[in-house]
């Protein structure tokens, strides 16, 4: 009752309380002599929210607002505070390093937030930058700042940077280090821009190097300009900043083509952190330049207000983040994210059935890996029966896992279970793109669906049905040689006991999951790191390669690699996974293992044979079922996984869901053949008659 009182009082213009917090925070600007620092600390205390239940930011900051636009002594009081005491600390590393990434380099700022994080760094009062962190105390100030309607803080910047104000000595320090970090900002830009590594990226490079060298005069012939007219106001300024942004802008469209030929020849670490501070910088000058040349100008004044308004919130939202790891990575990730998920989407693309020989061609294709499948599983059922130590174990299991895949892989066979976490990523490029008020983009998407939707369906059928006949036939081969059993009647229980659907099954199926689409990630840096490091060329210079093979040979040979690199890699480590998941949780004493549809299809047939077909169906039934949810939580978890990846890289927020869900409700409901079976070719027509 009382918030609603005050929020009446101040509809009818009546002042607020006394004991209104942030009114009393107000009242002690009007000490010439209080430390300016703790008045601000504690004015943000009183507007910041109390728990993410609190709602009252808006009715207390309007409540400030209207104090100080209704009190022309207090107004004056707190301009005096907050411009003095910005004046009197050191803003140039405020103005060129909040929001942009530091200098020091990847790993080392890393290091350094980490380190933060147990001993934190001792601010330096002295400047603004970190005075924002005593202010701004807490970690998760951000959340609040970020809320703040900007009309409301274009109001409380036009309090407290009036027109009359503007030529005073404060105003003319805070505008000297603004100029300085123009100066800054171009030569940081300029040593950027003849960096090796962009050079090496972009082949052409050397023809837009002079923008980047002539960014740092035309600079200084800026800021020498800008000088002259604050020494004589009615002096205007010759050099209005257009040259310099135009400079700028040619700049930001060199970095912005090697961002692009970077989705293309690949990219790394050190470039994705250079282009990121690049970019960041060319911002910076152009906020600064656009904000120095409206406030000289009376007539934009309001510009130039809205301009400093929108560059402080964010300046100080980004600050408050600067200890935050996550945010950190997210600054640099999405140039890798892209290109690895690109990589992983045009491979997806080979995953998806359009025609009945696409459909027919993936389903051989899965039946030749359901073979290799059941020689694996037996495989690994004889690793395990030689008990051996279980570091031996481990690397038995990878590599018949790994091994086993990447021959999958070279011969063109296709794992259902690899194909969720590659066509996650074409679905997610299509999204996009996407539409929804467009019925065509929606009737397109609902096809790719419904094509990824019957080509899992193949590759499983194609793995299922191949795997447990071949498990059966070498079982009962294998027996008939050796004149007994090749399954002990011990290890078809265990085998049977795998697929219990109520042990963990499922949660060891999930982790099989995280590993399916952890692969896919693998797979595509890997395929970037082959074409940015140049693998194939460079293995066709091995001398010893060439001179086994030939010149031609070898170079045919690297580019084979460099083609497939990613794939070789991806099932390597993702068999490695699978394979010692299992020794880790037995040295760890958790329950940590993995289920994975195919060889669980291959297992229940090696049971059977160590029961001699004497299972009950009852049993079997039940092992079905546990091989169909554990098949469905593979899929489930990789795909749901690898999709929010590539739309969190790709950048994209889905707010049409609905639409699209309904269109394919609509599509199953008119035709569910489409889902599940490739679509009937069309009747031939006899021209002749």
């Amino acid at each position: 009752m009382k918030k609603i009182g005050n929020l009446f009082q101040w509809l009818l213009g009546k002042p607020a309380p006394s004991g209104d917090p942030v009114a009393a925070a107000l009242a002690a600007y009007r000490d010439p002599t209080a430390n300016s620092l703790d008045l601000t600390r504690r004015l943000v205390a009183r507007l910041r929210p109390n728990g993410s239940s609190d709602t009252s930011l808006s009715e207390r900051y309007e409540t400030m607002l209207h104090l100080l636009e209704n009190d022309a002594e207090l107004a004056a009081a707190f301009r005096t505070h907050i411009i003095h005491f910005t004046a009197s600390r050191r803003m140039v590393t405020f103005f060129t390093d909040s929001g942009i990434l530091p200098g020091t380099g990847f790993f080392s700022e890393w290091w350094r937030i980490l380190g933060n994080r147990l001993l934190p760094e001792v601010p330096d009062e002295r400047r603004l930058k970190d005075c924002l962190h005593v202010i701004y105390d807490r970690s998760d100030d951000w959340r609040w700042l970020d809320q703040i309607p900007p009309e409301l803080t274009q109001r409380f910047w036009a309090v407290v940077a009036p027109a009359e104000e503007l030529h005073n000595i404060d105003w003319r320090a805070i505008l000297e280090q603004m100029l300085d970090s123009v100066l800054l900002l171009a030569h940081r830009v300029s040593g950027l821009g003849v960096d090796n590594e962009l050079m090496r990226t972009s082949p052409d490079f050397d023809d837009h190097t002079p923008r980047f060298i002539a960014l740092s005069t035309e600079a200084m012939d800026f800021v020498n300009a800008f000088r002259l007219a604050l020494n004589d106001p009615e002096v205007s300024a010759a050099d209005d900043g257009r040259q310099l942004l135009v400079i700028a802008d040619q700049c930001r469209e060199t970095l912005q083509r090697i961002r692009k030929r970077a989705m293309t020849v690949g990219t790394s670490l050190h470039l994705s952190y250079i282009l990121t501070r690049s970019e960041q910088s060319v911002e910076r000058l152009h906020e600064l330049v656009c904000i120095l040349d409206a406030g000289l100008q009376p007539a934009a004044r309001k510009e130039a207000i809205d301009a400093w308004a929108e560059f402080a919130r964010a300046a100080f939202v980004a600050e408050n983040r600067r200890n935050s790891l996550r945010f950190y990575i997210s600054q640099l990730s999405r140039l890798m994210a892209v290109r690895v998920t690109e990589n992983a989407a045009r491979s997806g693309e080979h995953y998806i059935c359009e025609t009945n020989a696409d459909y027919h061609h993936l389903w051989r294709s899965a039946a030749g890996a359901g073979v290799l499948i059941g020689f694996m599983a037996l495989l690994k059922i004889f690793a395990g029966g030689l008990h051996a130590p279980l570091f031996v174990e481990a690397f038995l299991f990878s590599m018949i896992y790994g091994l086993g895949f990447v021959l999958i892989y070279l011969l063109g066979m296709t794992v259902a279970t690899k194909q969720p976490a590659m066509t996650a990523q074409t679905l997610a490029g299509l999204l996009g793109d996407l539409k929804p008020t467009r019925s065509a983009d929606l009737e397109r998407m609902v096809d790719v669906v419904a094509a990824v939707s019957r080509s899992q369906l193949a590759a499983i059928t194609g793995n299922v049905m191949v795997a447990l006949p071949v498990a059966l036939a070498l079982g009962l081969g294998l027996s008939y040689l050796l004149g007994a059993p090749v399954i002990p009647l011990e290890k078809g229980a265990h085998l049977m006991a795998d697929l219990d659907p109520l042990s963990w099954a499922i949660p060891h199926a999930a982790v099989a999951g995280f590993y399916l689409f952890l692969s896919g990630l693998i797979t595509g840096y890997f395929d970037n790191q082959a074409a940015y490091s140049n693998i194939g060329p460079r293995i066709a210079r091995l001398r010893w390669l060439r001179k086994l093979l030939g010149n031609e040979r070898a170079g045919r040979f690297g580019n084979y690699i460099q083609d497939r690199l990613g794939g070789i890699m991806g099932n390597f480590l993702f068999g490695c996974m699978l394979g010692s998941t299992g020794v880790i949780g037995t040295i760890l004493g958790l329950p940590l293992d993995i289920r994975h549809i195919a060889f669980s299809s291959a297992n229940i047939g090696y049971a059977m044979i160590g029961f001699q077909f004497a299972l009950p169906i009852k049993a079997v039934l039940w092992g079905v079922l546990g091989i169909a949810l554990i098949g469905f939580t593979n899929l489930t978890v990789s795909f749901a996984l690898a999709l929010r990846t590539a739309l969190g890289a790709r950048r994209i927020q889905l707010d049409h869901w609905s639409p699209l869900l309904k269109a394919i409700g609509r599509r199953f409901r008119q035709q569910p053949r489409s889902f599940l079976l490739p679509p009937r070719q069309p009747a031939s027509v006899d021209s002749a008659g």
